[in-house]
């Protein structure tokens, strides 16, 4: 199994090798499972889909700090000698993608942000209910309900709340931490690099406007907003998205690839 620095990632790599490099990192409790087989095998590129720690087949405990995730992913990188890569984050997973564009600009060659925002404030009454096993069951109940658009098939919900009930809570909990603590606001303007910012229409977790928001203070973004997606619109609209991914990385200068 493909373990590196704690961290496991599944890898879809190109027969050429100076394709640019992609981290696709998942969303609060998630797994590189989140990432659809059309975006985690994007073809001319070196795909990783990695599993945070504490998550799915990592190692360890998951983290309560966005700076904290991306000095794991920091230490990946480095034991898999990627010196850069374009960073692509779903929500929590978007998070650790902006932190490291601001931290560690030498490593970003590009960001794509999925459903996510430059501030990730929790539902106090979410964040309470994973932190206890009774109310567990009613926070996965309220996340699910809130993920997914209105044409989001049954099949892919049912999927998600099985794939989502695995979850250890003090993972989830600790992710919900993480989130609630971030705050990038005044910061994004730093972030040079080409950015594509994707929002589902339906998303009730981090609305369209906090994509516009991000849109608007990233000096070079694009942004698109899927219809009647949700915010788990990577698996509702894995073709879109996958060719909006494709899309950013033709705004790569050839010379930083």
């Amino acid at each position: 199994m493909p373990i590196h620095a704690g961290i496991y990632a599944f890898e879809h790599l190109a027969r050429t090798p100076q394709c640019p490099s992609i981290v696709l990192i998942h969303g609060a409790g998630g797994t590189h499972l989140h990432w659809p087989p059309q975006i985690r095998r994007l073809p001319d590129a070196q795909v990783y889909a990695i599993d945070l720690p504490g998550h799915g087949k990592s190692e360890g405990r998951g983290r309560q700090s966005i700076t904290d995730y991306v000095e794991s992913t920091l230490a990946w990188l480095d034991e898999r000698k990627i010196h850069q890569a374009v960073f692509v984050g779903h929500s929590m997973g978007g998070a650790v993608a902006l932190t490291m564009a601001i931290q560690h600009p030498e490593r970003v060659l590009a960001l794509g942000l999925v459903g996510t925002s430059a501030r990730l404030r929790v539902d106090p009454v979410l964040l309470a209910n994973t932190n206890h096993p009774e109310t567990f069951p009613s926070a996965i109940h309220t996340i699910i309900e809130r993920a997914f658009g209105p044409q989001a098939p049954q099949r892919l919900i049912q999927l998600a709340t099985k794939r989502m009930a695995e979850i250890r809570p003090v993972v989830l909990h600790s992710d919900f931490l993480a989130c609630d603590a971030f705050d990038v606001m005044r910061s994004v303007v730093e972030i040079q690099v080409p950015c594509l910012v994707l929002c589902g229409e339906n998303d009730l977790l981090t609305p369209p406007r906090h994509a516009q928001y991000l849109a608007d203070q990233l000096p070079n973004a694009e942004s698109q907003i899927l219809p009647q997606a949700g915010h788990m619109l990577q698996l509702e609209e894995p073709a879109a998205v996958a060719q909006a991914l494709t899309n950013l990385l033709e705004r790569i200068p050839s010379q930083a690839r």
